[in-house]
């Protein structure tokens, strides 16, 4: 496999902070002519096809029949649940929350590993989750202020803990598929639950302005299924503690994204509490990276006998 430059790195990075720093305004204005079910099902039903075409092209792998439930649950938690949770909760709060609240979604990861997993959680890991989730009543306090808190949009929380169900689940499957495999397989079967919001839909289509039909058409293309298959690209490449840093640029760029396209007013406390919950991640994904390593001890053999390699389990 060729390494690819740094620059070509870089820029296929910049392309997927791109992608889905646009989801969040995408999704604000095609709300515009489309319920929130029926936003999800068009995007990707745009996104299946797509995928569909790069599929035939490059060839995918055919999962075996008992992996056909767990691949519908992928679909389930990453397409379905949360995309209709993230389009019902985006109605209630601007562009640049809903994508900093998105991202939100490692803390809950925390709380389903300690609640589900059953594993033990560190009490910097539990510091960090109180201190990101100070910094979500930060930006909800920010954006619509504390007396006019919608709980519906609150369904944007709801959608950053599917996504991390989605993650770990997907972690089991990850070696046994190719990114590309794993993505298909997913937004298709994301889209065929999202099928219960086809009714209606036809006539939405014809009565949507041009305008937000093309945004819809880009939040098809690109945040569904290109910035996917660019992440699969990147993490062949690059470790993904390193490349999930890039991550933590999306919602500054979303909320660029939302001031120049929608003329959204960010406020500071929205930008303080991007900074509290996104700090709080990056500090739970580090925390690995400041534990001291222990040397391993050597095993004590009779002088004269050379020491052989041990092998890993």
């Amino acid at each position: 496999m060729n390494t690819p430059s740094p620059l070509k790195l870089t820029l296929v990075i910049a392309s997927v902070i791109l992608c889905w720093a646009y989801s969040p305004i995408g999704v604000h204005m095609g709300l515009h002519s489309y319920s929130p079910g029926q936003l999800a099902l068009l995007r990707f039903l745009i996104a299946s096809v797509f995928m569909g075409g790069v599929a035939s092209v490059v060839g995918i792998g055919r999962p075996p029949l008992r992996d056909l439930p767990w691949l519908l649950v992928l679909g389930f938690f990453g397409v379905f649940l949360h995309h209709t949770s993230l389009n019902y909760g985006q109605q209630w709060v601007t562009a640049a929350a809903s994508s900093v609240l998105a991202q939100s979604a490692p803390l809950f990861s925390v709380l389903i590993a300690f609640l589900c997993l059953k594993e033990q959680v560190s009490a910097w890991r539990w510091g960090c989750v109180l201190l990101g989730l100070a910094g979500v009543v930060v930006v909800i306090w920010g954006d619509r202020g504390i007396g006019d808190i919608n709980p519906r949009g609150l369904l944007i929380l709801l959608a950053a803990c599917s996504w991390s169900v989605y993650f770990a689940i997907q972690r089991h499957y990850a070696h046994r598929y190719s990114p590309l495999t794993m993505a298909c397989y997913m937004v298709w079967s994301g889209t065929l639950m999202l099928c219960v919001n086809l009714p209606g839909l036809p006539v939405a289509i014809v009565q949507a302005p041009m305008v937000e039909n093309l945004a819809v058409l880009v939040l098809g293309i690109f945040p569904s299924a290109l910035a996917y298959l660019a992440w699969g690209y990147v993490l062949k490449h690059v470790e993904v503690s390193r490349a999930s840093v890039a991550m933590y640029l999306i919602p500054p760029v979303a909320m660029l994204m939302a001031a120049t396209l929608l003329g959204e007013h960010v406020t500071l406390q929205v930008m303080l509490g991007a900074v509290i919950v996104l700090a709080s991640v990056a500090a739970i994904s580090l925390e690995g990276n400041w534990r001291p390593k222990v040397p391993a001890k050597r095993p004590q053999v009779p002088s004269g006998r050379p020491i052989e390699q041990a092998s890993s389990d």
